[in-house]
């Protein structure tokens, strides 16, 4: 009687953290919220850790005034996912990551390599080029994929991992034109200079409003950029087992993404770009039960 209570003790307190772990993703990342609810019961929790985990790192920006308090915040993640269960003593998020880095054996160098790119949104510094860009996303939102893939299934997910690349390219760009009212609200911009100059505008004009049909013609690049990478990774996701489909659906609302920046009555320079709760749960339970490419089954 006592053991069977004990049990359920701890049964009901892991319960009540991976519902408070959703709860808080749902607020944090809707998207990635959304996606998760298409995973294995039992791969949830972890999978939420991770996407809060991104979460924290992302708003960092939001939370301080200066660089250096945002980069003191990032070096401390470094040093505490390097140290492992000591180094995350009393960080609640820092310390169930830990747990699922271990429990899954997920590469922490891919976590320093994503916090060491995390530190260009401390700055306006501008983003030389698409290869800069390219770069950028895939140390970033493509390990964040290829990472959820490792939890899901670790034999299949290195297969998938130029997928993942791409997945992430899609989903950065599209979350990039989703946020521009904000960037240039800030000063900041992450459309590199190079598809800039080839529109006919450069930052400071991007930033400030001026030029806008060269403004609008460095979206619809960038747009297309994003575009061709979601193409390439749909084509690289072929063959992807139904249980690996959790890790990229959130780079399955990219196309819908791309299609409301692109509306003719949107304006992406000054709007946010959203889509409907609806379209989003269709998008995502057409991907998990079809998948990606021509093997595709009708529903």
């Amino acid at each position: 009687g006592r053991r069977s209570a004990d049990r359920c003790r701890v049964d009901g307190m892991a319960a009540n953290a991976e519902a408070a772990g959703m709860a808080a993703l749902k607020s944090a990342d809707q998207d990635r919220y959304l996606a998760t609810l298409y995973a294995p019961a039992e791969k949830r929790e972890a999978l939420a850790t991770l996407y809060l985990f991104n979460a924290e790192i992302a708003a960092i920006r939001d939370r301080v005034r200066d660089p250096m308090p945002g980069e003191i915040r990032i070096q401390w993640w470094r040093d505490a996912l390097g140290a492992g269960v000591d180094g995350a003593a009393g960080h609640p998020l820092a310390e169930a990551l830990v747990r699922v880095i271990e429990e899954y054996r997920l590469p922490v160098a891919a976590f320093d390599r994503y916090l060491e790119a995390r530190i260009f949104d401390l700055y306006d510094d501008p983003m030389p080029s698409r290869t800069d860009l390219e770069g950028y996303c895939g140390e970033t939102a493509s390990a964040i994929v290829q990472l959820a893939a490792l939890i899901l299934d670790p034999a299949a997910a290195p297969r998938f991992a130029s997928a993942a690349g791409h997945a992430g390219c899609a989903l950065a760009i599209a979350g990039i034109l989703r946020l521009l009212p904000l960037h240039r609200a800030r000063g900041q911009c992450f459309v590199p200079a190079d598809i800039l100059a080839a529109a006919g505008t450069n930052r400071d004009d991007f930033i400030h409003g001026t030029r806008l049909e060269s403004a609008r013609r460095a979206v619809e690049a960038m747009v297309a950029l994003g575009r061709d990478h979601f193409v390439r990774f749909e084509t690289e996701a072929k063959g992807m087992p139904p249980g690996l489909r959790p890790a990229f659906l959130p780079a399955a609302l990219s196309a819908p993404y791309f299609d409301r920046i692109t509306a003719k009555s949107f304006d992406p320079l000054s709007q946010n770009a959203d889509i409907s709760v609806i379209r989003r749960h269709w998008t995502l339970l057409r991907r998990t039960l079809r998948g990606w490419g021509p093997a595709e089954v009708s529903l």
